[in-house]
């Protein structure tokens, strides 16, 4: 009977999060580029949760294909992720509508305002970072139907604000106005139960995910996933502030380490003359070029890139994706009795 109330309570904290995703649950996968495509996006939304689509890169006749692909293996809802400083984003906004993609995520920036109104009156439900107060509220005044708040623990791209305190400034804020999904760091049911009773309508989870069966990463990349601890996930350094560097969160392993040594000669080659200042900012911005995939698909895990949100520390095993969520909603259901007030007799 315990369990079955805390399950109730959490179906009733998820309600607004899975009505606005059409779900079974109010998880979403982050999208993780060369991780999250077909397989993986399919089996988390066949799971009941909500996949999405990691565009990164792709071209728009790409994109399509890779939409069609998990259209295929899943009836169910899943969205993507469009990086909004991609060159031809303009065409890959029109690919979405074309497919009839529900959902759709904007990512990298602040969307384009021609992006947001063709997708909002094409009927698409979009949904856009806020990694500041105000921030968020100028997105919702911009129109987006959703926000996802995101913290400096989570992997890949970041910023410098914890998922903690993003969700206490934002939530009390614009829970009530649009759904808020929180994401960065959370590993565990209790963390999302604690984040839908401040008022969160869903959470989004990535590094989670990696590590399914169906997540088609190379074997060795799971295994640094399931060895690291959450320490070993550390932000990349910038050495000069002439010369920036996105924050980018990932293991450590030796091309970070090449990367620090990298940033320190090419400074020193600007300083000599052997290269301007622009010619220093553009090699240090394309020393990752190519090294996710390296680490993803190659297996290459000491020379590419292993971008990972603190919760690796949480993936201790490779299982299916829908056994993960199973166990993370079983978590905050658990959590969700322990901390419900007793009955009175």
């Amino acid at each position: 009977m315990a369990e079955r109330d805390g399950a109730r309570h959490l179906a009733r904290l998820m309600a607004r999060g899975c009505d606005f995703l059409g779900s079974d649950c109010a998880i979403m996968g982050g999208a993780m580029t060369w991780v999250s495509e077909r397989t993986l996006v399919s089996a988390i939304s066949n799971a009941g949760g909500f996949g999405v689509l990691a565009c990164g890169a792709m071209e728009p006749g790409r994109l399509g294909e890779e939409i069609r692909a998990t259209r295929a293996r899943t009836a169910r809802p899943f969205g993507v992720n469009l990086i909004v400083m991609h060159p031809r984003l303009d065409e890959l906004v029109e690919t979405v509508i074309a497919e009839s993609v529900s959902h759709v995520v904007l990512a990298g920036g602040l969307p384009p305002a021609r992006a947001l109104s063709r997708l909002r009156d094409a009927g698409a439900k979009v949904l856009a970072f806020a990694p500041t107060v105000a921030i968020a509220r100028k997105l919702v005044r911009a129109g987006v139907h959703a926000l996802i708040v995101e913290g400096t623990e989570a992997g890949g791209h970041i910023g410098p604000v914890a998922t903690q305190v993003l969700a206490q400034e934002i939530l009390p804020a614009l829970a009530e106005v649009v759904p808020v999904f929180v994401a960065g760091g959370i590993g565990h049911g209790a963390m999302i139960a604690a984040y839908l009773e401040m008022g969160a309508a869903g959470v989004q989870l990535g590094t989670r995910f990696v590590c399914a069966r169906e997540s088609i990463a190379h074997p060795d990349f799971k295994r640094a996933f399931i060895r690291a601890a959450a320490r070993d996930a550390v932000a990349s350094v910038q050495l000069d502030p002439r010369f920036p560097v996105i924050p980018v969160r990932a293991l450590k392993n030796r091309a970070s380490e090449t990367f620090m040594r990298f940033q320190a000669e090419t400074i020193d080659r600007v300083a000599r003359g052997e290269l301007t200042e622009e010619q220093g900012r553009l090699a240090i911005e394309h020393y990752w070029a190519g090294a996710l995939r390296r680490a993803v698909i190659d297996g290459d895990v000491e020379n590419g890139s292993l971008m990972a949100g603190q919760s690796v520390g949480m993936v201790r095993r490779e299982q299916d994706a829908a056994t993960i969520i199973a166990e993370l909603l079983d978590e905050a259901a658990r959590h969700l009795e322990r901390t419900e007030p007793a009955c009175p007799a």
